[in-house]
């Protein structure tokens, strides 16, 4: 019976970790969904930011692998590509919208400094 029970509680530990390896976060379309509802965006405006997030994950898959996994040059070399992704998107937004951003900015800024983790693209769920 015990070995019954340890096998379940495996099971279930391990499909818990599998979901939780699984996050939205580096779709760019459920990105782009995610800041719909924050920001109120346009279905128009949705799917041209899924293109910028698009674009800036491919370039980011670019940089991690010429930069071979090495943090510190990857840090330096997507710092433009950042600054880059949010000008595109507030291209997109309205003025309020791009009022509302900032500040989604600027909080997962915050967050980052405070020991959490940005994905620093956008304003998804986790900011």
């Amino acid at each position: 019976m015990k070995r019954v029970l340890l096998i379940c509680c495996l099971l279930i530990g391990a499909t818990i970790a599998g979901y939780a390896q699984t996050t939205s976060e580096n779709n760019p379309v459920e990105k782009a969904k995610g800041l719909q509802k924050q920001l109120k965006l346009s279905d128009a405006q949705t799917s041209k930011v899924a293109a910028v997030y698009k674009e800036s994950a491919e370039k980011f898959d670019k940089i991690k692998t010429q930069d071979h996994g090495n943090t510190d040059k990857m840090l330096a070399d997507v710092g433009p590509l950042r600054t880059a992704t949010i000008k595109k998107i507030k291209a997109i937004l309205t003025p309020a919208q791009v009022t509302k951003y900032d500040k989604l900015i600027t909080d997962s800024k915050n967050q980052t400094l405070n020991g959490g983790w940005s994905d620093g693209w956008s304003s998804a769920e986790a900011k």
